[in-house]
């Protein structure tokens, strides 16, 4: 499929929901259209997994994502021989199967895998965009319909875990935040279903929770959990119920801390 006809007809109603908040739909569109890779930077919940789903279904390309992990060799991603009724067959892993197919391959939290897995990577991010696959001795050239997104939460980076400069610098790179008050609001009301007013309500708590981030918090609130907590009280879970099994118990184990965040809901629910 040639990239500048893809999805011509596509109907926005039927994607997965994405409010854009800035240019970052037209931004991923131009690295598709040009054959860039993309590096997408931004706290837990934020809405980056979200973001790739809807731009895959908006370009009409399948989409293979890899949550990545210490574990994750490179075989996890090319590809492996395995015994099959009695006899041993070369099986794709889902970036051969992206390369093969044309679609879009999203490695979630890319620092947490292996240094050989981002190896492996290299080829497909330069002009060559190619894959080679050592044990089927196949040198796979990537379509134009091929895209490589990863991404990472910069606030976990320490020296153990961070990418190489000469892997960074072989991106495109766009930074997430958790979107603006209004935008946060109604992303939240329509994922769960809640009320707007009450969904204002849990949007300016999420302020005050973020911003113990760095003191008492590794982590701010996400805004996937404001969408389950709205989604709990929407269901009828008590207002203080829903908070403290998405707002504090998530975020921390240690009881004085969990102490402050209820406060603080306190303060904004009584």
């Amino acid at each position: 499929m040639p990239v500048s006809s893809v999805a011509a007809h596509v109907d926005e109603r039927e994607l997965p929901f994405y409010e854009n908040v800035g240019n970052e739909c037209s931004m991923f569109e131009h690295a598709f259209r040009q054959r860039l890779p993309l590096l997408l930077k931004g706290p837990t919940g934020c809405g980056k997994t979200r973001f790739v789903s809807h731009m895959a279904a908006k370009l009409g390309r399948p989409l293979f994502t890899i949550s990545c992990h210490d574990d994750l060799t490179s075989a996890d991603l090319t590809g492996r021989y395995l015994l099959q009724g009695g006899e041993t067959r070369w099986v794709d892993g889902p970036l051969t199967r992206a390369v093969r197919e044309g679609g879009i391959c999203y490695l979630d939290e890319v620092v947490e895998a292996r240094k050989d897995v981002t190896v492996v990577l290299h080829p497909l991010t330069d002009d060559r965009r190619l894959l080679p696959l050592e044990r089927t001795g196949e040198l796979l050239e990537a379509p134009d319909d091929f895209m490589l997104v990863v991404s990472y939460n910069p606030g976990y980076q320490h020296i153990l875990k961070s990418l190489k400069p000469s892997t960074r610098q072989r991106f495109l790179a766009m930074s997430f935040d958790f979107p603006p008050p209004k935008v946060e609001r109604d992303i939240v009301a329509r994922e769960s279903g809640l009320p707007g007013e009450q969904c204002a309500a849990l949007v300016n708590l999420a302020a005050s929770l973020r911003a113990m981030k760095g003191q008492d918090l590794e982590e701010g609130v996400s805004t996937r959990l404001l969408v389950y907590c709205a989604t709990l009280i929407a269901a009828g879970v008590p207002i203080l119920e829903a908070a403290r099994a998405t707002l504090v118990e998530p975020l921390s184990d240690d009881a004085d801390v969990q102490e402050g965040l209820m406060e603080a809901i306190h303060a904004t629910f009584g």
